[in-house]
């Protein structure tokens, strides 16, 4: 191969990656906005309906930024996250194993919406020490194919990927099974021994919760955790 074939061997993948790379995001940051408005709809729907009219259990959806947005669920907040890079899976992963995926290579570069759960005390308070918990990550790819990991998620498996699209119908099902877990998945008491000592220090500059982080669980595994 002369040295002109090499170089037009590279201006071709690296083209024809970026090109895919592109449309991978714009069709990942569509989803995201098209999310925005499902949990604004949610909440202007839901509050409505609410029996009980106490504000500290009303629906409350904030924006964050061009790839953040946020939703309280009374003592839960909800954090929905765009990453704005473009992932491709290693060999091993199971996504490479689906004939969708061995037919055309490109088709495994996605990307990725994290969801996230945090206690609203913890950004009332401002316990920077607290925990999150990613409870669901939504992957998406260049023709809007789609799947899912996380909790109450089992029919959005990788291994419908390539079958069907990415829908705002489909979409508002993923946020509200996250949403249900997020308000069954409680609060455990921390063990003894992390929140035994505190200092006068900490007590006077009100940081107790320094010492004591707070959150639903310590650690995160999809594939390992029990809770369904």
């Amino acid at each position: 191969m002369t040295e002109y074939e090499k170089k037009e061997q590279i201006l071709t993948a690296l083209e024809m990656k970026s090109l895919v790379k592109q449309k991978v995001y714009d069709q990942t940051f569509e989803v995201f906005n098209l999310l925005k408005g499902i949990l604004k709809e949610i909440v202007k729907e839901y509050n409505s309906d609410l029996q009980v009219k106490d504000p500290r259990i009303n629906f409350e959806f904030k924006e964050r930024g061009e790839f953040e947005a946020q939703l309280k669920v009374a003592g839960d907040i909800l954090i929905f996250s765009m990453h704005s890079n473009i992932f491709e899976f290693d060999r091993e992963h199971n996504v490479r194993k689906l004939n969708y995926i061995k037919d055309n290579s490109l088709y495994s570069f996605c990307g990725i919406i994290n969801v996230y759960n945090f206690l609203s005390d913890s950004f009332k308070y401002n316990r920077l020490d607290d925990l999150g918990y990613l409870i669901t990550r939504v992957f998406i790819n260049l023709e809007k194919h789609f799947f899912v990991e996380g909790k109450r998620q089992q029919k959005y498996l990788y291994n419908n990927f390539g079958k069907s699209i990415l829908t705002k119908e489909i979409l508002k099902d993923i946020i509200l099974k996250t949403i249900i877990y997020a308000i069954d998945f409680d609060l455990l008491v921390p063990p003894y021994d992390n929140i035994k000592i505190a200092s006068v220090a900490q007590l006077n500059e009100r940081m107790e919760y320094a010492k004591m982080k707070t959150g639903k669980r310590l650690g995160f595994k999809f594939n390992s955790d029990d809770v369904s």
